[in-house]
């Protein structure tokens, strides 16, 4: 059996997505909270108003706030994180789902304007703090170990707004006094942090919608290096605070091939994999930026504000453990005519070979057996799939029992195949610890704000347009999962 003792078998899930609750005790909004939903051809929206009230919204992606405008609720408009799928009045039941499956880890993320709500407080908000105090002492019930991020794009909005985000230095003694409150108060009851979700999106992703000026590549790869040293001394204080604490990175992993043998594909993918993958794995990993790093600063005249300290901070607080997410791959070219596809927020050539999903996102199991292998060549750490899964349209119907019920065997199958390449991964050496399939319960989708693209084992019954009784269903997937975490990875059937 390829599959270790121990492997930490389990879902993930995050507290935008899921919670909702966005105003409830206390909390203070982020920018999720206004950003509207949308469809695979219809881009989400975030809403703004102007000082004389004039009131707007501008595309998730690609577009600036107007000068004067402030981020703002409106009416007429749907807001699907504002309710999630509201874990948090349902996480006792939705855990008790968890453990029915067999769960042994559980990713979850803090929200950090649950915590400090505007993110500049003393104090912070005791409701936050016992809230996700119960959920973990739940999990703890059940033996489930929690796998908690502290960030998960939900910077507290006044930070965003008012103090120009992670471009501000101020922001990172603003998540150090966060990160420290959590890291004290949920000593014994958490083990395994992640630090900053998805983290190279910033930059990997910028100039792939629409064109991105050099002004904003140097935004974000500023952005970037701030987040490099709130995270080194998230990494730092936790081993302070707590020995058995490990702490991990975390990266979208989007494979890139070249479309053609053509040596200018060659490097054209080399180099993909050099700002999309290895600039935010090497930092973080290694602790001090690579060779390749100039290169890619030159590229747009970036020029980064790095003090001595920051280096050394960087130094000092390389990861424990690598962790990413893996949904599809992709293709890069430098031929123009290519036919393109969509994925997890990206945009690259279509590769002939694959299959895609409703989403249109190749699907390619052999992908995630081929990052696994790269990245533990290159980092040697103990690496975590902390998301994994398929989106598709699930149709609820009675099932022989007479109990509602999703007959899903297309995301049996995708499952199926990806952990199958996970073993072959561990046969050639990879120390692979712990895998969490995405969206374990249905949820939010970040990329469209849809309900009907559906990850989970579970679904709940919420529609797009908000409706619905909450109530939550198994799929057919519930009890196939149950039996790979029982069988430690031996029954795939």
């Amino acid at each position: 059996m390829a599959f270790p003792e121990g492997f930490l078998w389990g879902g993930a899930t995050a507290a935008n997505q899921c919670e909702g609750a966005w105003d409830v005790d206390g909390r203070g909004p982020a920018k999720t909270d206004v950003t509207t939903g949308g469809t695979v051809d219809t881009p989400r929206m975030i809403t703004y108003r102007m000082p004389d009230g004039t009131e707007g919204a501008m595309p998730q992606w690609g577009a600036k706030l107007p000068e004067g405008a402030k981020y703002a609720v409106l009416d007429n408009y749907l807001y699907p994180n504002h309710d999630g799928i509201d874990f948090y009045h349902h996480y006792k039941e939705d855990i008790a789902l968890f453990a029915e499956m067999g769960f042994k880890q559980f990713r979850m993320s803090i929200s950090w304007s649950r915590i400090f709500p505007k993110g500049i407080e003393d104090e912070p908000n005791q409701a936050g703090l016992d809230f996700y105090r119960s959920v973990f002492e739940e999990l703890k019930k059940y033996d489930i170990e929690p796998l908690v991020t502290m960030w998960h794009f939900d910077t507290p909005l006044y930070i965003e707004e008012e103090l120009g985000d992670w471009k501000n230095r101020e922001t990172i003694a603003l998540f150090d006094k966060y990160a420290r409150t959590i890291l004290t108060e949920y000593k014994g009851l958490v083990k395994n942090w992640l630090t900053f979700n998805e983290i190279n999106n910033t930059v990997s992703f910028l100039g792939m919608m629409v064109p991105a000026s050099d002004e904003e590549f140097q935004d974000a790869y500023q952005h970037l290096h701030n987040q490099f040293v709130a995270s080194a001394h998230a990494v730092k204080m936790a081993h302070e605070i707590d020995p058995e604490y490990r702490v991990g990175c975390m990266i979208c992993g989007v494979v890139d091939y070249p479309l053609t043998p053509d040596p200018d594909d060659i490097l054209a993918n080399r180099y993909m994999w050099e700002k999309s993958l290895f600039y935010c794995g090497d930092v973080q990993c290694k602790g001090k930026y690579g060779t390749y790093a100039k290169r890619l600063w030159d590229e747009h005249n970036v020029h980064l504000d790095i003090t001595e300290q920051d280096l050394i901070d960087l130094a000092e607080g390389p990861v424990d453990f690598y962790t990413f997410s893996y949904y599809q791959s992709s293709c890069v070219t430098t031929h123009q005519g290519a036919e393109t596809t969509a994925g997890n927020m990206t945009i690259g050539a279509k590769n002939p070979y694959l299959e895609a999903s409703d989403w249109g996102w190749q699907i390619d199991p052999k992908g995630l057996r081929y990052i696994l292998e790269v990245m533990y060549d290159r980092y040697e750490k103990p690496m975590m799939i902390v998301e994994n899964g398929l989106g598709a349209f699930d149709e609820l119907v009675e099932g022989e029992d007479g109990q509602l019920t999703v007959h899903d065997p297309y995301r049996i199958d995708y499952l199926r195949e990806h952990i199958k390449e996970m073993e072959i991964a561990i046969e050639h050496g990879v120390d692979l610890i712990g895998y969490t399939t995405w969206g374990c319960i249905d949820l939010v989708s970040a990329g469209t704000g849809e309900m009907r693209k559906r990850y989970g084992f579970i679904y709940v019954d919420k529609n797009d347009d908000g409706t619905g009784s909450y109530a939550r269903y198994k799929k057919d997937s519930f009890d196939w999962y149950k039996k790979v975490i029982a069988t430690n990875g031996a029954d795939l059937d």
